[in-house]
């Protein structure tokens, strides 16, 4: 594992958990003997250089969380305060009909709802434009 960048060039990206932790207690290993007075030509900085990069690439897309939808926001807002479709159209001053274009995604709210949303249900205004 030692020379692994320079040995495994088919190594683009980390494929696997196990693949991963190995990558990883390489790291841990490297950081024990490179630091700020080590050349960028040291062959253990450029390792610990590309290693660390293939890591934050996976655990970027291992773990990256994902913002939901408007309408699974608006659905969950609606299950924490117990609303049903007419109880937040009567709220937001909307038609029921309007309520579930929402919801289903047919079609986005006006800016002016956007507003009530984020008053009326404690929406993130980010969420709601994003």
């Amino acid at each position: 594992m030692k020379n692994l960048v320079i040995l495994n060039k088919k190594m683009a990206t980390i494929k696997t958990e196990k693949q991963y932790e190995k990558v990883v207690e390489r790291v841990e290993e490297l950081l024990l003997v490179v630091d700020n007075k080590t050349s960028p030509d040291n062959r253990d900085f450029i390792e610990l250089d590309l290693l660390s990069q293939l890591v934050a690439d996976y655990e970027a897309q291992q773990q990256s969380v994902k913002i939901p939808a408007l309408p699974e926001i608006i659905k969950s807002c609606m299950k924490e305060r117990g609303l049903t479709q007419v109880a937040l159209a009567s709220l937001l001053d909307i038609s029921v009909s309007r309520v579930n274009e929402i919801l289903t995604g047919k079609c986005m709210p006006t800016f002016k709802l956007a507003r009530k949303l984020h008053k009326q249900l404690k929406i993130d205004a980010n969420m709601i434009l994003a």
